[in-house]
């Protein structure tokens, strides 16, 4: 007994060194728990099976302690609101204006003069309430760490990887594009882009049809659980008339990401289709038109597109701009030449945003919507010429930009072969999911 007695003492003097002063009676606690095993008023037996459990649940409720800035921390975090600053942050969690000095002081402590709505400062301070660390959360992914040594702050810059989750979308177009992907969930910027990916071959306007279809995968942004935000397309599909067109995403040796066809060939083509986002066709390609001002049959080599006053317009292509200037007729105009093929006219312009010998990129604004020469109202007359002769920029066949090289043919592959797979099995899924909701029993 006396023995026992002496190995429970001896016990007690372990706990005593190894924990912490706060955590003492946590260990006496357990010591408790232990005596109570040993020693029950009725029997002076040893409880084996009534030793382990308790010490194990003893030991497991204590904080591991460890060294210098590892250090386990007590955190506070506030929320970065309208009107504060690190001092107004730093006196609500209590902490003084020396703390606020040494640290705004310290290498990158210039981060912390500017403080935005919804950012987060997190203090950590040991057990006698010092300032250990200060972690400034820009956003979930980036954050400043400024770490106490000695009377001074260094620092350093964490960021995190959001994990990337593939997410599926399809839909069947009833009336717009804009209104079937809001009734598919898909948020607007995922809109708008699959009309980027697949606007160089349908006119998103004029072309499509109720019954048409596509089908998205794309990613989705999580950190610790938490969505972020919704990435890129990754592979797509759009049905127009009967007619399938397929894209994925594909960011070569560069880092230069751009959306091709199965077999490698740019969605991007080397024209825009029309060189404006927001207008209506007011008068097609047309080589017998009546001229709305004189009143007699005159070819229209081109389309005219009506918009408001001050529409931005595009360059359609990458060239060189080989006229600008005003005539009665054309009011301010410009021309835009494409190597040695091409020729690209706009005319009726409000005003012109380039000179003549400017090289332009294609969507570089160049100029406004307006209505001056002949013009009943504010429009684009824009034309096309292939070889110096005009073709209807609506149903010309455009050149496709350069396909993958050969040399990134095998990457290619093998980076969009399995996305693409991807996206039919979920399509052939769903498909398989509906089939059986539109069938009736034969009984």
């Amino acid at each position: 007994m006396i023995k026992k007695v002496q190995e429970i003492g001896h016990f007690l003097l372990l706990l005593a060194r190894d924990f912490p002063r706060r955590d003492l009676l946590v260990a006496i606690l357990a010591a408790t728990l232990i005596v109570t095993a040993y020693f029950s008023p009725g029997d002076k037996k040893i409880q084996p099976a009534l030793i382990a459990e308790p010490i194990i649940i003893a030991l497991d409720s204590v904080p591991a302690v460890k060294e210098g800035n590892d250090l386990q921390l007590m955190w506070q975090e506030h929320l970065v609101g309208r009107g504060d600053n690190l001092s107004t942050l730093s006196q609500r969690a209590k902490f003084s204006a020396k703390d606020v000095y040494e640290i705004s002081s310290s290498p990158n402590g210039k981060s912390l003069r500017n403080l935005y709505p919804g950012e987060k400062l997190r203090f950590g301070v040991n057990d006698n309430g010092q300032l250990i660390e200060l972690h400034y959360v820009k956003t979930p992914l980036e954050s400043q760490i400024f770490i106490r040594q000695e009377d001074s702050f260094v620092t350093e810059k964490r960021v995190r990887e959001p994990e990337i989750i593939l997410s599926y979308r399809e839909g069947v177009i009833e009336d717009s594009l804009y209104l079937s992907g809001k009734q598919s969930n898909l948020p607007d910027k995922l809109i708008m882009e699959m009309a980027n990916i697949f606007g160089w071959d349908i006119d998103f306007v004029f072309d499509i049809r109720p019954g048409d279809s596509f089908a998205l995968l794309f990613e989705d942004r999580f950190i610790d659980g938490e969505k972020l935000s919704t990435g890129n397309i990754v592979a797509a599909s759009f049905t127009n008339r009967n007619k399938r067109y397929q894209a994925a995403r594909y960011t070569n040796k560069k880092g230069q990401s751009n959306y091709y066809t199965p077999e490698g060939l740019s969605m991007r083509k080397t024209f825009l289709r029309t060189p404006l986002d927001i207008f209506r066709i007011s008068s097609g390609f047309n080589m017998r038109r009546k001229h709305p001002i004189h009143k007699m049959i005159k070819a229209h080599r081109g389309v005219d597109y009506a918009a408001p006053r001050g529409t931005p317009v595009y360059a359609a292509g990458d060239g060189k701009v080989i006229e600008t200037g005003y005539s009665k007729a054309n009011g301010n105009y410009i021309f835009i030449q494409h190597g040695q093929t091409y020729v690209t006219k706009y005319l009726h312009l409000n005003n012109k945003k380039v000179r003549k010998g400017a090289s332009v990129h294609q969507k570089q604004l160049i100029g406004t919507v307006g209505s001056t020469g002949y013009a009943t109202g504010p429009h684009l007359h824009y034309e096309f010429l292939v070889n110096g002769v005009h073709r209807n920029p609506r149903t010309v066949t455009l050149p496709q930009a350069r396909p993958i090289p050969k040399t990134d043919r095998l990457a290619f592959d093998l980076a969009v072969s399995p996305v693409l797979a991807q996206l039919a099995e979920y399509k052939a899924a769903r498909q398989l999911a509906i089939i059986p909701s539109n069938t009736t029993s034969a009984n």
